[in-house]
């Protein structure tokens, strides 16, 4: 008989979205910063050295703010499951009566949700309650380094898109090249990120270009205001 197999894609949570922050801000960012400073009339070399720079500090800026924020979901994951400990060697009957609760909210009878909790606390009582009364579980957990790593390399190669299409651009054409391949980048990010979560691919390719449109859009008219590089 054939095993019944499904392939979800939730075990991509974690590195999914931190892949996608980085490349979407790596693209919408540098390219934002090469189009405002291209408005204020710079020269070739300083757009290219403010895009490269751009790239350098964005990509761990991402690192960094990575690994800060999901630390910090890490340590309040580890905080409640010491406190989850805690109540199951003082008040195991308590938190027994607890999980049983949970199940009958789920639509399980009373002695059947009691049953239930009772093997399923004998088998892993932590793991039990971390993943029904917490929400905490293998697949969705925290990983600061895993995050931090993702964030960097795809901001690096999203941020080398435009910086590559300004590099081998006119600056007479530079602003309108670059706006449009980051458009043309932006949209095949939203549609491979769509695809590999699983997601309506129009949807996703919709948002992720009118955001980075309008960011472009709002860095030059910045530059062009002023007419100076920053």
């Amino acid at each position: 008989m054939a095993r019944h197999q499904e392939h979800h894609r939730t075990e991509r949570i974690g590195w999914l979205r931190a892949a996608v922050l980085g490349a979407n801000d790596g693209i919408v960012s540098t390219a934002s910063l090469v189009v405002g400073v291209a408005a204020a009339d710079a020269s070739h070399s300083s757009i290219m050295v403010a895009g490269v720079a751009g790239l350098v500090a964005g990509a761990m800026s991402m690192a960094a703010g990575e690994y800060v924020s999901v630390s910090s979901q890490a340590d309040t994951e580890a905080a409640d499951l010491a406190r989850e400990r805690q109540e199951l060697a003082s008040d195991p009957e308590g938190e027994l009566a607890e999980l049983t609760g949970i199940y009958v909210s789920r639509g399980l009878a009373p002695p059947l949700a009691r049953q239930v909790a009772e093997q399923l606390m004998q088998h892993d009582a932590l793991g039990a309650h971390a993943r029904d009364e917490l929400g905490i579980s293998e697949i969705v957990t925290a990983r600061p380094v895993q995050a931090a790593l993702a964030s960097a390399a795809t901001f690096a190669i999203g941020a080398a898109l435009p910086i590559v299409a300004a590099f081998l651009s006119p600056v007479s054409v530079l602003s309108i090249v670059v706006s449009v391949m980051s458009v043309v980048f932006l949209g095949l990010l939203g549609g491979a990120s769509a695809h590999a979560g699983g997601a309506p691919v129009a949807k996703a390719v919709a948002r992720v270009t009118f955001w980075g449109v309008l960011a472009m859009a709002i860095t030059a008219g910045i530059g062009t205001l002023f007419g100076v590089s920053v």
